[in-house]
């Protein structure tokens, strides 16, 4: 509580009556009162303090509640609490009766101003609320907006596709690489020679067939020559054949004249010299044709002989058939080799950011165990999730606006790819989808939230340094 401090009072008249020092007064408006020139009491707060009973008897002063309420004051009355302050009633009654006029007639004058100021003022900000409420209602429905989006890009795991010791890793953990850049390197001496290796096998296996071709044109010349051979014999055949044929007959005319003359040798008609020679020639014609036949089996025989030779020596001959079926083999293991030589050093598929490295150099690289992950830098999505009314205004080729969370001031140009078509369905509704009967829910959501599905918004011309899988976003569709 603060005491109030005020010059002496210029007129006597107003100590009429007095107070006893210390005692309290509630004055309602003392605040209005300001610090100027002429004051009651130097901008000091309102003070209440106790008031005695008994000391108003005889005052003339209303009392409420045990304190004396002064509804005005003059600016000109000074007051001075701390000594005895003398007022005569009359006077004390009629300040207070101008003052309550003066204020009464500001109080009106204010009012007529001040209601319709205040209506225009009510007016303004309802006007103003419903039009900011319409222009939010017409862009969340023609202009969806969702803060439930999240940054994405593809990504592959970098595993060797080959064993041995790691001798070269060429990058760092959140490095950026261009496509073709040098990965890492594994030793490749091992897989050189497996390649020397192969390539001498497949080398060896063209000489071994090389070698077959060349005893298969010898044996199939034999057989040529067995051929040779048969058709040689096959003529010796016919030609003897021809000669028992000739002998034959030319026996059969010397037995048919010595038949034919033996018979006049006894009527004197030949001569025995006549017939001697008669029996001669027949004699020899008989040996000719015996000559003639064997001469046709020798030929004959020469002709089995023949063939037997051309059959034996075409079974000799051999095929390239085993050979040049492994000739696949071979090629196979040296393209093979050459394959996991290429492996030891890998090289970037893309453009891409190093992601979870998680080897370092000289540790032992197993074939199809991740080392670290390459995140794609070529295409980023922002994939968010908007609710299923909103779906009506979203189709694939709008353009939209996609903004970060770390860079909200920068706005990133889009295009929807996109908009998805299934989520897990929610179990409270439609219960668990399992074999058998269907399990439903006893229960019913009086509260129905509308289900959102995924909108894949392609960013155009991104910044890699910017964006990160998973990264909060904000995405606008902004129409076709």
């Amino acid at each position: 509580m603060r005491y109030l401090r005020a010059r002496p009072p210029p007129d006597d008249g107003l100590r009429t009556s007095s107070f006893i020092r210390h005692s309290g007064l509630v004055l309602s408006r003392m605040a209005r009162l300001s610090c100027g020139r002429h004051f009651a009491y130097g901008c000091f707060s309102v003070s209440v303090v106790s008031l005695r009973r008994d000391r108003l008897a005889g005052s003339g002063v209303s009392e409420f509640d045990g304190r004396i309420h002064i509804r005005s004051m003059d600016c000109s009355v000074p007051v001075n609490l701390m000594t005895t302050v003398p007022l005569d009633k009359e006077m004390v009654a009629n300040a207070g009766q101008h003052q309550a006029r003066k204020l009464d007639s500001k109080t009106s004058e204010t009012g007529r101003w001040r209601k319709p100021l205040g209506r225009t003022i009510s007016i303004a900000i309802v006007a103003a609320a419903v039009v900011l409420g319409l222009t939010v209602l017409y862009r969340e429905n023609y202009y969806p907006r969702t803060e439930d989006a999240e940054i994405f890009a593809n990504f592959i795991g970098i595993a060797p596709q080959v064993d041995g010791p790691l001798v070269r890793l060429n990058v760092k953990d959140n490095q950026f690489v261009k496509k073709g850049e040098l990965l890492y390197e594994i030793d490749e001496r091992p897989y050189e020679y497996a390649l020397e290796n192969a390539i001498s096998e497949q080398s060896t296996l063209e000489g071994q067939v090389g070698d077959e071709q060349r005893k298969i044109a010898a044996l199939e010349s034999a057989v040529s020559v067995a051929q040779a051979n048969i058709h040689s014999s096959e003529a010796g055949v016919v030609n003897a054949e021809r000669g028992v044929d000739r002998a034959r007959a030319q026996w059969t005319y010397a037995n048919n004249n010595l038949h034919r003359i033996e018979p006049l040798l006894a009527k004197q008609f030949v001569t025995v010299d006549e017939v001697d020679k008669a029996r001669s020639s027949e004699t020899a014609e008989v040996e000719a044709l015996r000559q003639a036949e064997s001469r046709l089996q020798l030929a004959k025989a020469e002709l089995n002989s023949a063939l037997a030779q051309h059959e034996q020596a075409r079974h000799a001959v051999t095929t390239l058939e085993p050979l040049i079926n492994q000739r696949g083999a071979k090629a196979a293991a040296v393209k093979k080799a050459r394959y996991d030589l290429d492996n030891c050093r890998v090289y970037a598929p893309f453009d891409a950011r190093v992601t979870n490295l998680t080897i370092s150099e000289g540790a032992y690289a197993h074939t199809g165990q991740q080392m670290f992950t390459l995140i794609d830098a070529r295409t980023w999505w922002a994939v968010g999730n908007f609710r299923e009314g909103q779906l009506k205004r979203i189709t694939p080729g709008m353009r939209a606006d996609v903004y970060l969370m770390s860079m909200p001031n920068l706005r990133f140009a889009g295009v929807v790819d996109s908009v998805g078509f299934g989520v897990t369905p929610d179990p409270d509704k439609i219960g668990k989808l399992q074999p058998g009967l269907p399990d439903l829910q006893r229960t019913l959501n009086w509260v129905h939230l509308a289900s959102r599905f995924p909108v894949r918004v392609r960013v155009e011309n991104p910044t890699p340094d910017l964006f990160r899988i998973s990264e909060s976003a904000v995405i606008t569709i902004r129409g076709d």
